[in-house]
Formats: structure tokens, C-alpha cells, sequence
């Protein structure tokens, strides 16, 4: 805790602020979106395929979006698009607590997954330029402390709150955003918009659009870390369906625990694979490796001597959690170094447009990959989602290191101006 303390004062007021909002924007939404769907189908009443489709709507808003948040961050700034992607939440928490029918619940789903659309492009190419190149990788390693430590806490206020009633949850979510927007209104500092073209905005977005369509080494890198977001996705839904086929409906305690290991791990973690990666591996070398852990983190999960009895569920129990770890793990010592490369394949411009492009990839990659899983898990064959989930973090770490040494991972060179 020393030395998170230390490495945050060393950073300026405006990367110390993204912090603490990032700290309190996962603690409001995750104090509110995994009690939900209980809501709905129980507090109102609504058909499971309601459910499905206010869900739905959260994350193909999100996910659909994120491109136009991030063109938008460069475009107008990053601090606007905070501030009303803070106030979006505020708002859309709010109808969540409060309306009953179905049209309204979608209305208030869609704003709350346009609000992260707007934001997460936002906080990082502010939280980038903020720390600059030579210290974006501590920064982002903070950064993910500060972002699991909302995940750990999120559901746990929720819960509490949750005893006295579902509204209260989601006004105290509300109120959280409500505060962030005032308190980074006056304390965030502007920074000036990265594209200040004197182009129609229209033929300037398209522009900036194609200039990512045509950056290969982007585009392959992120069909190379996508497999990263499959598998850090997996503590959603492989995960939850492995215990439950060791508990049945009691998955409650052993989900929750799984969650509460994959935050504990990666805040434990983070700091200490930071400072061993930058002092013995590469940046490719360190997503590489931290791709290779989370595949390797669905072995403890393939089928052994001990499947039945009390001996099966512990060590069906044991390789959850390490399952979990191990993932966390991964998923942190790659973490930093992936969002450094982004901006470098940027070429430092457009850096907001390039991380909603970006997560627009990853969200397309999650979407097609729990399908994948659940056809595997469907088939049968008990070994089958394990073994392949492995084989993906494999292959990736394989792809980048392919990447690396083919120069694709190196920053792109920029063209002399012809202006004297």
C-alpha cells in the first residue's frame, strides 16, 4: 500500500483525479449492474426475455458506441466528455431506481451504456497524455489498482444497500456520478482537443476513420489481444457454469469468492509484475507472457483423477480460484504495457479515437467468443472449453510475439511536414 501511495503522489493533481474517478465510477457500477437482472425479473416482474433485452441494450449501446465516444474525446475534449458521460449515468441510474415499464428501463440501459461509450476512451487518452511517454506504463498500472479496487468494493456497498432496498442502491449510484461530474468540472484540468481540423467535422471523421481502417499493425494487434478480453470474460461465464456444476443452484458464495480473487489478486499483483516487466522484458514481451498465464489459467479447470465426492468439489473449488488468480495475474502484467502500445501505434494522435476503436474491437470479440464457449460447453465434452480457452491465450501470445518480430509493433513513422 506504501508504494501505491508513493508511485500515486508522484503523478500529478490531473492523473491522481483519473484515479479516483475511475475508483468511483467502477464502485457505482458495480454497485448497482450485478443486482439487476434480479430486479428485474423479480422486483418487477418482467419475462426473462425482458431482461435479456434491457441487458442487452446496456452493452450494445457500449459497445457500438465507443468509436464515436472516442472520435468525439478528440474532436470537442476529453474533460466535456467526462463530464457528460458522468451526467449520463447520474441520469440513467436514477430512471433504473425509479421507472417500472419496459420502454423507460430500455431508455435508461441505452443511456447508461452510451455514458461508458463516452468516458473510457476519454480517461485514458487524457490519462496517457496526462503521465506521457515515459511514464504511461506506471500510470496504467495504477491506473487497473484503482479499477480493481472499484470492482472489489462495487458490489459489496451494493449489497449492503441492497438490504433496505433496490432504489437505494441505484440513488446512491447516481449520487456517486453526480458528485464525480461536479468534482471534475472544477478540478479537472481542459486539455485543448487533439484534432483541430478545419475540415467539415463530417469529412474529418471519416478521414480519421479510414486512417485507422488503414493502420494494419493496429488492426492486427488488436485481433491479436482480443483474445485477452475472451478470456478475462470467462470469470462471467465459464467460470459461474463450473460451479454450478459442482453446487447446482447454490453458486452464490463460490461465484462471489471467485470475484472477490480475481480483484484481490490483480491489486496485489499489479505493482510488483509492473516493475519486474519493465526491468526484464519488452512491452510485447510482457503482453505476450501475460496472454500465455491467462490461457494457462483454464488448465487447472481440465478434467482430472477427481471429479466426484467431497475430494471433487475441493479440488473442482481449488482450481476456480486458481483459475481466477491466474487470469487476474495475467491480465495485469499485460494490462499497462497494452494500453502503452495503443498509443504508440496511434502514432500519439487520435489516441482517444484509437481506444474507442479499440474497445469497439474487444467488444466485438467478446460477443462472438461466449458464443464460441457456449457452443464448446454444449457439446459435451467436459475437457473441450477448457482446453480451448488455453489454446487461445497460446496463440495469441504467439501472435505478438510474431508481431514483434515482424517490426509491426513498433511506432509508426511519422512524414516530415513540407511547410518550411
Amino acid at each position: 500500500m506504501k508504494g501505491l501511495r508513493a508511485q500515486v503522489r508522484s503523478f500529478d493533481a490531473g492523473v491522481r483525479l483519473l484515479m479516483v474517478n475511475q475508483f468511483a465510477i467502477n464502485l457505482g457500477f458495480y454497485m448497482l449492474m450485478p443486482y439487476l437482472a434480479d430486479h428485474l425479473a423479480h422486483g418487477l416482474g418482467l419475462a426473462a426475455w425482458a431482461v435479456g433485452l434491457v441487458l442487452g441494450v446496456r452493452n450494445l449501446s457500449q459497445q457500438g458506441m465507443f468509436l464515436v465516444g472516442g472520435t468525439l474525446a478528440d474532436r470537442y475534449g476529453c474533460k466535456p466528455m467526462l463530464l457528460a458521460g458522468c451526467a449520463l449515468r447520474t441520469v440513467a441510474f436514477t430512471l433504473l431506481g425509479v421507472v417500472q415499464s419496459l420502454p423507460a428501463l430500455i431508455v435508461a440501459s441505452a443511456l447508461t451504456g452510451l455514458a461508458g461509450a463516452l468516458f473510457n476512451p476519454a480517461v485514458r487518452a487524457y490519462l496517457a497524455a496526462e503521465a506521457g511517454p515515459e511514464r504511461r506504463v506506471e500510470a496504467f498500472a495504477a491506473f487497473n489498482v484503482f479499477y480493481q479496487a472499484g470492482i472489489l468494493v462495487g458490489p459489496l456497498a451494493g449489497l449492503a444497500l441492497l438490504a433496505w432496498d433496490f432504489r437505494l442502491v441505484c440513488l446512491v449510484a447516481a449520487g456517486i456520478f453526480g458528485a464525480l461530474a461536479l468534482l471534475q468540472a472544477r478540478a479537472l484540468p481542459g486539455r485543448p482537443p487533439a484534432d483541430r481540423s478545419a475540415e467539415p467535422g463530417w469529412r474529418a471523421v471519416l478521414r480519421d476513420w479510414r486512417s485507422i481502417a488503414a493502420n494494419r499493425p493496429f488492426l492486427l494487434f488488436a485481433v491479436a489481444l482480443s483474445g485477452s478480453y475472451v478470456l478475462a470474460f470467462q470469470v462471467y461465464l465459464a467460470l459461474p457454469l463450473r460451479a454450478r456444476e459442482l453446487f447446482g443452484e447454490r453458486t452464490g458464495v463460490v461465484t462471489g469468492a471467485v470475484f472477490a480473487v480475481s480483484a484481490l489478486a490483480a491489486l496485489s499483483g499489479q505493482l510488483k509484475l509492473t516493475a519486474w516487466a519493465r526491468q526484464a522484458l519488452s512491452g510485447p514481451q510482457a503482453i505476450a507472457w501475460g496472454l500465455a498465464v491467462m490461457g494457462a489459467a483454464f488448465l487447472p479447470l481440465l478434467p482430472g483423477p477427481y471429479r466426484d465426492g467431497a475430494l471433487g468439489t475441493v479440488v473442482g473449488v481449488a482450481g476456480l480460484v486458481l483459475c481466477a488468480a491466474l487470469l487476474a495475474w495475467g491480465g495485469a502484467l499485460l494490462y499497462p504495457f497494452e494500453m502503452d502500445t495503443v498509443v504508440r501505434m496511434s502514432g500519439e494522435r487520435l489516441v482517444a479515437t484509437y481506444y474507442g476503436a479499440y474497445n469497439t474491437a474487444s467488444g466485438i470479440a467478446i460477443a462472438v467468443g461466449n458464443l464460441g464457449v457456449g457452443v464448446l460447453f454444449d457439446a459435451g465434452a467436459a475437457w473441450l472449453p477448457w482446453a480451448a480457452l488455453a489454446a487461445t491465450g497460446l496463440l495469441c501470445a504467439a501472435a505478438v510475439i510474431g508481431l514483434e518480430r515482424g517490426g509491426y509493433l513498433r511506432p509508426p513513422v511519422r512524414k516530415p511536414s513540407l511547410a518550411g
